[in-house]
């Protein structure tokens, strides 16, 4: 791998977000709106099962790097939804002396983060875009884009990114989980070149650009990269310099 005790109103009072719920963005309707929006999909989607199918088994490997990193007590932002039990199996590891801070930017998807959160009081579930969400008071030990950034259009990673690295004090760190660009001799690359093609436009970007490409001042930050199953993933941790 790469190389207590606080109340629970004291763990909210410093969480509060700045700015408002924004809309849905258009390329969430145009492109997702049959994952991330329609009820009855989104339903069906929202499984473990399905979440091992769509990443080829590699899906407890990822997840297990991620919540490695957790360590309770720790104040943790998770950027995005994510369908399955990750999002509570990363807040139960803050615990209640830590704070698990979930948002995403739709209704639906808050709504299926709340379920699953609602019986841990040191976790709170936000509806905000990760382009400007921002915390009044303290800060983050550990800020997680797990399989964002290839949903979204490049100027929106470039904006999330970089909302993130402010995000980050002296002695946190980032991970981001996502897609890669295959090795020529990965045989899943052909075939997700045609998924991409039929439901994943803004995804090829993370084969031709690296992360840290999409920040403003990347040489400001150390940026460790590991890629799995051929170079089909990637996870990348980011700390200040």
């Amino acid at each position: 791998m790469f190389s207590e005790t606080t109340t629970l109103d004291a763990a909210r009072s410093d969480i509060e977000p700045i700015a408002d719920a924004p809309p849905v963005p258009d390329y969430m309707h145009e492109v997702y709106n049959w994952a991330y929006i329609e009820p009855r999909n989104v339903a069906k989607l929202d499984h473990n099962l399905v979440v091992r199918t769509l990443l080829f088994l590699n899906d407890r490997r990822m997840m297990r790097a991620y919540l490695d990193r957790i360590r309770p007590g720790m104040r943790v932002w998770q950027v995005a939804h994510v369908y399955g039990d990750l999002v509570r199996r990363a807040a139960l590891k803050c615990g209640p002396s830590g704070h698990f801070q979930l948002t995403d930017i739709t209704p639906i998807q808050v709504a299926h983060g709340e379920s699953k959160l609602a019986d841990l009081p040191w976790a709170r579930v936000t509806r905000a875009d990760a382009r400007n969400f921002a915390v009044d008071g303290g800060k983050f030990d550990l800020i997680c884009s797990f399989f964002l950034l290839h949903e979204v259009p490049d100027e929106w990673k470039h904006a999330i990114v970089d909302n993130m690295l402010r995000q980050l004090p002296e002695d946190g760190e980032l991970f981001f989980v996502d897609y890669h660009k295959p090795a020529s001799w990965q045989p899943v690359g052909w075939l997700l070149r045609v998924v991409n093609r039929w439901l994943e436009p803004f995804a090829e970007s993370l084969w031709q650009r690296e992360i840290s490409s999409f920040a403003s001042e990347p040489t400001r930050f150390s940026w460790e990269k590991r890629t799995i199953f051929g170079g089909v993933y990637q996870l990348v941790r980011v700390t200040r310099r």
